[in-house]
């Protein structure tokens, strides 16, 4: 039987500035705490991902989830140092314990831990699925933020990932 989790990608507090705020931010913790509230009511699990570097250092203010993320201690945490979420942490084992199958994926960045986790889950055999604009990012010198998630939403539509 199939059985899926809610990721909950790099949702920190340092992961944005003043003069660098993600990209509809409200919003998409709103989506993402109805997210949740649905995963917990069917009794699927929660895990919150954080990056910890030298700008997200571990324990620190912004190291923190956003304090509006409805997250409880009951969830599941994993800390990694790089954008793919499987890389030298205890994802996978934590999927493989919980037999979970699929993966509901949200967060931020969209073009850096979002989309290398979508695709290293992709090639490990998960099967993926997202709930439109519920990934953020900053504008960069390129492009603006809005462009740059419907850029990685039309590429993993159907390839990597299935919206709901």
């Amino acid at each position: 039987m199939d059985k899926a989790a809610l990721l909950v990608i790099d949702l920190q507090i340092g992961v944005q500035s003043e003069t660098a705020p993600l990209y509809q931010l409200a919003h998409v913790i709103e989506g993402v705490n109805q997210r949740i509230q649905l995963f917990r009511e069917n009794n699927n699990p929660v895990i919150f991902i954080q990056h910890n570097d030298r700008e997200l250092v571990l324990n620190s203010p912004q190291w923190e989830i956003f304090p509006e993320v409805d997250c409880r201690d009951t969830d599941i945490y994993v800390n990694k140092t790089h954008a793919n979420s499987f890389y030298k942490t205890n994802l996978k084992d934590q999927l493989l314990k919980l037999n979970v199958n699929q993966l509901e994926i949200c967060g931020a960045q969209t073009e850096y831990c979002v989309d290398t986790t979508i695709r290293m889950a992709h090639g490990l055999g998960y099967t993926l699925f997202m709930k439109k604009g519920l990934t953020t990012t900053v504008n960069n010198d390129l492009l603006g933020a809005k462009t740059i998630i419907e850029h990685h939403e039309n590429i993993w539509d159907h390839r990597f990932l299935t919206f709901l």
